[in-house]
């Protein structure tokens, strides 16, 4: 395995046994943990072009299944950076 020039430092002051204890405050790691959540629930509006047609499907899709078309768009998306959909082009 590779290091980079910090990870080898580190892994030396940990070997000779250099390393700066901290003291451990649950407080901050909550609030950054909350932090962290925040970001991966933020929405971010944007705008897209699409076929009509294709617009239409969906909107009749989620019509018949009583959500929201933007949630069936924001699904395939989500699906699709996480590995769960695959495109073929």
């Amino acid at each position: 395995m590779k290091y980079d020039a910090d990870e080898k430092e580190l892994l030396n002051r940990i070997e000779k046994g250099d390393i700066e204890k901290v003291p451990f405050d649950n407080e901050h790691i909550k609030k950054m943990a909350g932090d962290s959540l925040d970001y991966l629930n933020q929405k971010k509006q944007i705008t897209i072009n699409m076929k009509q047609s294709d617009l239409d499907f969906v909107k009749q899709r989620a019509k018949d299944i009583g959500i929201s078309y933007q949630n069936i768009i924001q699904a395939l998306i989500h699906n699709y950076a996480h590995g769960k959909v695959e495109l073929k082009i």
